[in-house]
């Protein structure tokens, strides 16, 4: 193999796994740094900077970065990333003073943005400091999009998205709430310099099965229930109801249920337990709550009697797997579960009827309209897409990823700049050493299990729609959790005219990732390792030639970052260094601290 290009800054970047499956790359070593300190505004702010909504994101995050921690790779947990974010919104002190200043007199470009959600939310935050005037339209009358009308409060309080939401709009941001967006052509006819779509995905799926049509006064499509339910439309439900779907909008359907009186839920899913979409900490709080979960039920049938929907009939499936596809194949039986109400949540999809065909969109496939994923324009120069409007339901975090790269887009395309020139990542690599045996950083393994959160009381939580469930960490729960980050993001870096390949450094690994061995091609070099490197998709760190004619192999894969090579190395040849990783965006105004960093 040839030698690893360490000063390449995707290589350590790729290495912190849980900033690298962030969407956004929201440096997450550094603020448990900063909690463990106590330091809870910086750690604010630095989530700020990169996914924007750091309190609401601390709830309800879909947590990409969990399942890549490499803590989850030593025992059986990861760290509790997701909730160690809301402890920097819950402690952070008084922080208007680091917000980037918006300018008075502003650059003469307008932006149009669609919907009030968090890309457009995304968008307007980096523009708005570069002067841009931005206009958001959004039906209804109050932004957060589907933040607001299809996360439940016990999840998500309205005082915690209030305040995220409107920092961005304390920005100047022109609002005008009420305001249905019918037609795309209407709104470029107002002279806007771009056009950015973050309108989601509202449209709800359906079933078309007997008895739908003469059931449909007790038969609710999953998210226009939960947004009925969020403005308090709907303040009641049956006793016994039915949810259909195995995804994050049936956990919350089939809560909100129980809230709402209802006295007998019970969730079905069509496919197997173990291929349910809902995240696994939503399905343990649905049962947490006493809600069953019935997999391999496909609905067969809605059952009337009198007029009125009485039940569902359910054929039973099993699932064979072939190559990694599944096939669903009844069983021959079927089940009838009465209820009063069902709550479909069989998915979500996008609904553009409001834009001409004629303006030069094109649309492909499942009429979604064609968006470069790169610059996350469309056909038509100068309207973006991004959220669920650009290719279908994700989450939010993946919303404020697009919403950045939406917003650079903007930027170069209003200066008349090829959108092809992006803007580079700011990156620096620093030693952590302080001396022989002391590093800037605490690097002692803390045998702790992941701290499990607290939750409120179920006779009361159970009650009212608006007390939320999970009460966070406090402050001294936080400092058990920081312990368990492994510190990613300090690399251990290796100088090869330094060695003297005693092998002190190989003898001491607790993970045996330190290899000295005979070059080879990658594939034969991953299996002549002391512990064979099969996780390809994180890479070897691979020195030049040493004296013997050996080089040095690191799995990066293996490596817990507990610097004992470095500590042990008589010749320095070992080094911790930080890599801090930024991502660029239209406006380095918002990097606040992360400016020193960027070059």
């Amino acid at each position: 193999m040839a030698p690893t290009d360490i000063s390449n800054p995707k290589y350590f970047h790729k290495v912190i796994d849980c900033q690298w499956a962030c969407p956004s790359h929201t440096p997450v070593p550094e603020y448990i740094r900063l909690i463990a300190q106590g330091r809870y505004t910086a750690a604010y702010m630095l989530n700020w900077e990169s996914n924007v909504f750091p309190g609401i994101l601390g709830r309800v995050c879909d947590r990409p970065c969990e399942p890549a921690c490499r803590r989850g790779r030593v025992e059986e947990k990861p760290v509790a990333i997701c909730r160690l974010k809301r402890v920097a919104a819950d402690y952070k002190g008084e922080i208007d003073s680091f917000l980037p200043e918006i300018p008075k007199q502003k650059n003469g470009k307008r932006i149009a943005l669609l919907g009030a959600g968090p890309a457009s939310l995304t968008v307007a935050r980096d523009l708005m400091p570069l002067g841009y005037h931005c206009v958001l339209f959004e039906k209804d009358q109050q932004g957060g999009g589907l933040m607001r009308t299809n996360i439940p409060a016990f999840r998500l309080p309205a005082n915690v998205l209030d305040e995220e939401v409107n920092r961005i709009l304390d920005f100047g941001v022109e609002t005008r709430f009420g305001h249905e967006v019918t037609s795309l052509k209407a709104v470029l006819d107002e002279g806007f310099d771009a056009v950015f779509v973050g309108t989601g995905a509202p449209k709800g799926k359906d079933l078309n099965i007997p008895g739908r049509k003469e059931g449909a006064a007790n038969i609710h499509i999953g998210i226009e229930f939960l947004t009925s339910v969020a403005f308090e439309h709907v303040k009641s439900i049956g006793r016994r109801v039915v949810v259909i779907g195995g995804g994050n909008t049936a956990m919350d359907c089939c809560r909100t249920a129980l809230r709402l009186g209802a006295e007998q839920v019970t969730v079905t899913v069509r496919s197997p337990r173990k291929d349910m979409k809902a995240s696994e900490w939503e399905i343990e709080d649905a049962e947490r709550e006493g809600i069953p979960i019935l997999d391999n039920h496909n609905p067969k049938e809605f059952i009337i009697e009198n007029g009125r929907l009485a039940g569902v009939r359910f054929q039973i499936m099993r699932a064979e797997y072939t190559d990694g596809r599944r096939k669903l194949i009844p069983t021959g039986e079927e089940v009838v579960i009465p209820c009063d109400d069902v709550l479909m949540a069989i998915g979500q999809e996008n609904a553009f009827p409001w834009i001409e065909r004629d303006i030069g969109i094109e649309f492909g496939e499942w009429d979604m309209p064609k968006v470069d994923r790169v610059t996350m324009m469309s056909t038509r120069p100068g309207v973006f897409f991004g959220g669920d409007a650009a290719w279908g339901p994700e989450n939010i975090i993946w919303a404020v990823a697009h919403g950045h790269q939406a917003a650079i887009s903007i930027d170069l395309y209003c200066q008349g700049k090829p959108l092809s020139e992006r803007p580079a990542p700011g990156w620096t690599l620093v030693s952590q050493k302080m001396g022989i045996h002391e590093w800037s950083y605490s690097n002692a393994y803390s045998p702790e299990q992941r701290v499990a959160v607290p939750h409120a009381d179920k006779a009361v939580s159970l009650r009212n729609l608006k007390v939320e469930v999970e009460l966070g960490y406090d402050d001294k729960l936080a400092a058990k959790e920081v312990e368990r980050c492994l510190n990613c993001d300090v690399q251990t870096v290796f100088t090869r005219s330094l060695c003297i390949e005693c092998d002190a450094c190989m003898d001491i690994c607790p993970v045996d990732c330190i290899n000295f061995i005979e070059n080879a091609e990658e594939a034969e070099l991953r299996e002549r390792l002391r512990v064979p490197a099969r996780n390809t998709s994180q890479s070897l760190y691979v020195s030049d030639e040493l004296k013997t004619g050996r080089v040095m192999v690191k799995d990066e894969d293996l490596c817990v970052h507990c610097g004992l090579c470095a500590e042990r190395c008589p010749t320095g040849a070992w080094d911790m260094q930080k890599f801090t990783y930024v991502e660029a965006q239209a406006s380095p105004a918002c990097l606040t601290h992360h400016n020193a960093y960027l070059r």
